[in-house]
């Protein structure tokens, strides 16, 4: 059997990059490099480069995606997208390889924007009866009624970007007085801004992928947090426990799979998706859907496949071979 070329893209334009650089760096250790010929490749402002092991750098030809590997030319047969945030996650990078007529392991770019722009894809799911928190929305610029949020949203509330991840720019707010610095803090990262009320229950949060034509849903992970909300701290600093499987009830767990189920169907993805709820009186309400979850050694994925009895070289395996059978 030929061994194919992959690429694994890492880094990005976001202030997720350094999560981003753990995930690739996972991918690349736990790929089977009998099967594949490995290539760590850092997406950066900078620069786009083929990184060696000894650090030296191969700049990435972006006309068609190709790098030198010190003898020869390298056209990648599939690219394994871990870049979070901008440009892997919004769709930019998904649309680039599909011009290409490259495969990637992540969905499509249209999946890929709509889910990252939180008000656009919470709205789309609404119509489709997934329930949300009520939420109010503000785009930098725009005249700000605190009295009117409070009324929308109530208090506590959370002041989130837009458009970003790994918790960065949110803010969890208990009197109104504090809005507008929470606001300004979401603004860092995106000029849209979201504002949600507050659930109160379990956090959970469920992975999903594509095997053949089945949607494989793995086993909830409840999130306790030692801070006030699951942020950059408790994601990736250890201050929170992550439990897999989750300590809910087997019909709570069924209800929140299926949820995560319809959502993957609805929006019609490929490759892994991880979906966050928190579960309030028994009914699961929707927080967002990631379709490039963190793949580091403290992400939920990786726990969440070792719980289904798959190694990290066996899940990625399907994840590279899924991508390879949807581009023949």
């Amino acid at each position: 059997m030929t061994k194919k070329h992959v690429a694994v893209i890492m880094g990005g334009y976001s202030s997720e990059y350094e999560i981003s650089l753990q995930s690739g760096e996972v991918v690349c250790e736990s790929l089977d490099s009998n099967k594949y010929h490995i290539y760590p490749v850092h997406i950066f402002k900078e620069g786009w480069d083929y990184v060696t092991p000894d650090g030296t750098k191969h700049p990435v030809d972006r006309g068609n995606f190709s790098f030198s590997n010190g003898n020869e030319t390298i056209v990648p047969d599939v690219v394994f997208n871990t870049v979070h945030g901008t440009p892997g996650e919004d769709g930019y990078l998904a649309s680039y390889f599909e011009l290409l007529d490259i495969p990637q392991t992540s969905t499509g770019f249209y999946q890929a924007a709509l889910s990252f722009n939180k008000r656009d894809c919470l709205t789309v799911l609404k119509g489709f009866g997934i329930l949300c928190a009520d939420s109010f929305y503000i785009t930098q610029g725009m005249e700000i009624s605190t009295q009117d949020i409070v009324n929308k949203v109530g208090l506590p509330c959370f002041v989130k970007p837009n458009r970003a991840g790994s918790s960065f720019g949110v803010s969890r707010v208990a009197e109104e007085k504090d809005l507008i610095n929470a606001i300004e803090e979401a603004y860092k990262e995106d000029f849209e801004v979201i504002i949600e009320s507050e659930l109160v229950g379990t956090e959970v949060s469920v992975g999903a992928y594509k095997e053949g034509n089945e949607i494989k849903v793995l086993s909830p992970t409840e999130i306790v947090s030692e801070n006030d909300f699951f942020d950059y701290a408790a994601k990736y600093l250890g201050e929170s426990q992550e439990i897999t499987p989750a300590r809910i009830s087997e019909e709570d767990t069924r209800t929140v799979q299926e949820e995560t189920r319809k959502i993957y169907q609805l929006l019609n993805m490929e490759g892994v998706s991880r979906t966050d709820f928190i579960i309030q009186d028994g009914i699961p309400y929707l927080i967002e859907t990631n379709t490039t979850p963190g793949l580091s050694k403290e992400s939920i994925i990786p726990k969440q496949a070792r719980e289904a009895g798959m190694t990290l070289t066996e899940f990625f395996g399907i994840l590279v071979e899924e991508a390879l059978s949807n581009n023949q």
